[in-house]
């Protein structure tokens, strides 16, 4: 008897799993550079309402992380859609909306900061205004947003027994220092793409692995 398995379909197979694993890996490097030219662009944040000198080392990091940042936004969707067709049919409908509305929120959020990081573009010294409302939109609400869905995601992930257990506790260590500290400690958003980076490379290990244990039970039927 066909056995089914976590994360596929058996009308269409893996190729969207896969497909949106790949996707996955994509939003994790996309969105780490992003936030690694920004840095390197405004080290000092906001700096605490002081003027910023923005060289020209500096604008063109912070004008590549504003051409970036919407593509990781379009490949974090797809990410999203990878998570839900591995956990399967078996949906905690609760759980399913925190998922869905945090992450839809991350994504609007961070596309406000890249919006408001692009008008410091405009000027040689930045006002601290921009500065701040771009960080601000960053570090205290996407980064925000970004804790609660991984906290969904692992919360699913541990219900209904889609993710090994380590994988569940990385994600709410992830989130709680995403909740915690992701506004106070510098560089400390990088734990959000590194964890859409370990969970995506799963998923795509569960997907290619899931043709075999489909044949196996075939086989063995």
């Amino acid at each position: 008897m066909r056995q089914h398995v976590p994360g596929t379909s058996r009308e269409s197979g893996l190729s969207t799993p896969r497909a949106a694993g790949f996707a996955g890996v994509a939003f994790a490097v996309l969105l780490g550079a992003a936030i690694v030219l920004v840095r390197t662009a405004l080290p000092s944040g906001d700096a605490g309402g002081e003027d910023v000198t923005l060289d020209e080392g500096g604008r063109t990091a912070l004008s590549a992380a504003v051409h970036v940042v919407p593509f990781a936004g379009i490949a974090f969707l797809w990410f999203m859609g990878a998570l839900r067709a591995h956990t399967g049919e078996a949906e905690d409908r609760f759980l399913a909306t925190v998922f869905l509305g945090s992450g839809l929120v991350f994504v609007a959020a961070l596309f406000g900061a890249t919006a408001a990081a692009g008008t410091v573009l405009a000027s040689a010294r930045p006002e601290a205004f921009g500065r701040h409302f771009a960080y601000t939109l960053l570090t205290t609400y996407a980064m925000r947003m970004a804790a609660v869905f991984v906290f969904a995601t692992s919360a699913i992930g541990r219900r209904l027994g889609v993710l090994p257990r380590p994988l569940n506790a990385f994600g709410y260590l992830v989130g709680l220092a995403l909740l915690v500290v992701g506004s106070s400690v510098p560089w400390s958003e990088l734990v959000f793409p590194v964890w859409a980076l370990v969970i995506s490379l799963y998923v795509l290990r569960a997907a290619r692995r899931g043709p075999q244990r489909a044949r196996h039970s075939d086989g063995s039927a």
